[in-house]
């Protein structure tokens, strides 16, 4: 248990540091902060100086002042990430980066087409289903049934994806869109403005 202890001790002593450089990083003084908080200059100043224990009553309006969370105050270690780092699949040639967990219904991904130095053949497939895509970077080639198009970033597209289609890119570089893909007869829904 000393361990604990003396990691606790540590935790504490950086405390008083970490709060005067924030302090000095926005620029106030001892006065503004006391303001600010309702926390006295003196008691501000033992606490940066380590001559006075933090505690949650001092440091939640510290933190609301200076703007951070209050782990950022006392320099708590990370108890893990927030986010959820979703699992790329790969297919095709292709990465597939999921951004939805719902089973069932509309699903959203990120797609990249790898670069390849020059155009690739198209290999049309069908599946049932309904696709709608947007692109973010490059130039992707979409040969939709007779169609055979080239969307530039910021151009959709959406179709039933029973229709031989097929997307690539159109000058051999990587290309990044968006997809939402639905159940047959399922469709993204656009709403827009009157002008």
């Amino acid at each position: 248990m000393a361990g604990v202890s003396d990691d606790f001790e540590d935790v504490l002593h950086a405390v008083g540091p970490r709060l005067r450089a924030l302090r000095r990083q926005r620029g106030m003084t001892l006065a503004d902060v006391a303001a600010a908080t309702g926390v006295s200059e003196s008691t501000l100043s033992r606490l940066e100086s380590g001559q006075r224990r933090a505690s949650l009553e001092l440091l939640l309006p510290l933190a609301r002042t200076y703007g951070v969370p209050l782990d950022d105050l006392v320099g708590a270690p990370r108890t893990g990430d927030p986010r959820i780092h979703l699992t790329p699949i790969r297919r095709h040639g292709m990465t597939f980066v999921p951004l939805s967990r719902r089973p069932g219904g509309m699903q959203a991904y990120k797609m990249i087409i790898p670069g390849t130095g020059r155009p690739p053949v198209p290999d049309h497939r069908t599946h049932e289903g309904h696709e709608w895509l947007y692109v973010l970077h490059g130039n992707l080639r979409l040969v939709l049934g007779e169609h055979d198009l080239v969307l530039p970033p910021g151009e959709a597209a959406e179709f039933d994806t029973t229709v031989p289609h097929w997307l690539g890119s159109a000058d051999g570089k990587a290309v990044e869109l968006l997809i939402l893909f639905g159940r047959q007869g399922e469709r993204a829904h656009l709403r827009a403005r009157a002008r």
